[in-house]
């Protein structure tokens, strides 16, 4: 059996863009997210669970328990049944068994397949019901230290999409959009009781915090830049309800840019400092990254 985790944890991680676009909005162009009244960019949590789900699909892919259930073309319906047929049940439209009993089966079963269910909870009560699971892992959206520039580049390509195009032009143009440069800072929470309902092991904590360091290594593309996670920062309580509340602890970190005369362009531009006598001595702080 998975140890179960014991002790509330918050955590902090920092991580940068340079000429890259982090996040960007359908609506807007796919212009980088920002924050319209102080223009600070923004990265949403969805973004982020989905750069943790990919790299754990890539380290633990073919391991039982390792399955990752919000995946590219995924029919959810179908991950449902899966549950039902090793049960030996049969789906009612829309309704769980009225055997209390055989309808968490049927949820465990998912929180024990699937590490993004029993991580980040799942509402799976579609077609096929499976019930519903709060994950004791969440995000808050990141957010830039200081406010970004959207920068749109024209490229262009030495080629056309048709012979028609061909009889016109040789060439075909396009635009990218980028930060120049950017320091995010992004909160979560880890929750003690919600974990061992779920069956978020310390295992999986550790994958976690694994997941969080390497966020952006296997996870490379033209539009997105150059990414990096640059610290991590946890808060380990000793109980399972907690020991302080969280904004208290997140307020002891806290960035600045050095030279405020000028724009930032790397992630030494920045300091990161941590008033530890802001930390109640019932919390542990580790530095993962």
């Amino acid at each position: 059996m998975m140890t179960a985790i014991e002790k509330r944890h918050e955590f902090v991680l920092f991580f940068d863009v340079e000429n890259g676009n982090p996040n960007g909005d359908p609506d807007a162009g796919n212009l980088p997210r920002i924050d319209a009244e102080t223009g600070h960019g923004l990265t949403t949590d969805v973004c982020l669970k989905r750069k943790i789900r990919n790299y754990v699909e890539l380290v633990k892919e073919g391991q039982e328990g390792y399955e990752i259930y919000v995946t590219e073309g995924a029919v959810l319906n179908l991950q449902h049944r899966r549950a039902y047929e090793a049960l030996d049940l049969k789906p009612q439209a829309k309704k769980l068994p009225k055997d209390v009993k055989k309808a968490r089966e049927l949820t465990n079963f998912m929180c024990q397949h699937f590490y993004d269910i029993r991580t980040f909870g799942a509402v799976m009560t579609t077609e096929v019901n499976c019930g519903q699971v709060r994950g004791p892992v969440q995000l808050n959206f990141a957010r830039s230290i200081d406010p970004i520039v959207q920068q749109e580049i024209t490229i262009t390509r030495m080629a056309v999409t048709s012979e028609k195009d061909a009889e016109k032009k040789d060439r075909e143009m396009g635009r990218k959009h980028i930060i120049p440069y950017a320091l995010y800072r992004v909160e979560g929470y880890i929750s003690a009781p919600l974990a061992n309902k779920t069956g978020f092991s310390k295992a999986d904590l550790e994958l976690l915090w694994e997941s969080l360091i390497n966020l952006f290594e296997h996870d490379r593309s033209a539009a997105r830049g150059k990414m990096a996670s640059r610290r991590l920062f946890v808060f380990q309580h000793q109980s399972a309800l907690g020991n302080a509340p969280a904004h208290v602890l997140f307020d002891s970190i806290v960035p600045e840019r050095i030279d405020k005369a000028k724009p930032p362009r790397s992630f030494t531009d920045y300091e990161i400092t941590v008033y530890r006598d802001r930390i109640p001595e019932n919390i542990e702080l580790l530095q993962l990254l």
